[in-house]
């Protein structure tokens, strides 16, 4: 490994070492205590970005469009092996928090029994993060990039999660929330010769475990439920030595990138959901 570059410290963290310390120590594969006996007679609603939607799976949808839902998502597998009341499927490739608070809700009332999502990646710039480091030439250009991220996780973020949960709590005061973190991109030190570069694979993990500590933090205050993906996805990350990991690198579709794959879906995030083993 190579010498941690000075401008990975630019960004104060002191706000987030607890969370991140509790979620190394912390993290789990299991959600808190809901089983799907007491939510098949409630109605499930999954909300999110592409994670949840299911870009990079494949099977998508026609009728959802651009939001690019897909049928080995792992919401549409939950729903499909525990035959909820009701299952409303809003989660859209693209959205920040602002655009599941303001056009994904809809679906939620006080029969809702779960609530599922993923969220904070869009509005911390982590599609614009990775357009850089895979096209950027040099290291520098990347981590700058990188930082601005983390900066904004740290300084801007928690707020906007807060109004977000905020809304979801109060449209739907009875339900099991279920937040999904987002698995690290990349196996450091691994198998991969060509590609991005040891350090910006680095700086990459680095802020996707900042964003998962700012939403640990947020969830805990709302008492909602938080799962980490990396126990589930460990071993099957870009430069793991699975040969087929449950993460796109650069790839064909390019929005597809750096995604789960119908195996992150079914095999690491379904797990994390109440007896979605």
């Amino acid at each position: 490994m190579t010498t941690q570059d000075p401008t990975l410290r630019r960004v104060p963290r002191a706000a987030l070492l607890g969370a991140v310390i509790a979620l190394l120590l912390t993290g789990t594969a299991t959600t808190a205590a809901a089983e799907p006996d007491t939510l098949h007679g409630s109605g499930y609603v999954a909300l999110g970005d592409s994670y949840s939607s299911g870009l990079g799976a494949g099977s998508y949808d026609f009728g959802s469009g651009e939001c690019k839902r897909s049928a080995r998502a792992y919401p549409a597998l939950w729903a499909k092996a525990h035959s909820p009341k009701s299952f409303s499927f809003t989660a859209c490739s693209g959205a920040t928090t602002e655009d599941v608070r303001n056009g994904q809700l809809g679906p939620l009332s006080r029969q809702t029994g779960l609530v599922t999502l993923t969220a904070g990646a869009n509005d911390a710039g982590f599609a614009k993060v990775m357009q850089n480091c895979a096209v950027s030439p040099d290291d520098d250009s990347c981590i700058e990039r990188v930082n601005e991220s983390r900066a904004f996780i740290a300084d801007v973020l928690p707020d906007k999660l807060g109004k977000l949960y905020d809304e979801i709590g109060r449209r739907a005061p009875a339900a099991h929330v279920v937040v999904l973190g987002y698995p690290r991109l990349y196996k450091l030190n691994g198998g991969c010769r060509i590609g991005l570069s040891e350090r910006k694979r680095t700086a990459i993990d680095r802020a996707e475990d900042e964003l998962n500590a700012a939403t640990v933090q947020a969830a805990a205050r709302h008492r909602f439920a938080f799962v980490d993906a990396n126990p589930t996805f460990r071993g099957h990350e870009i430069c793991s030595a699975d040969p087929h990991p449950w993460l796109h690198s650069l790839t064909f579709p390019v929005e597809e990138s750096y995604h789960p794959t119908a195996d992150g879906q079914s095999r690491g995030y379904l797990p994390l959901l109440p007896s979605g083993g």
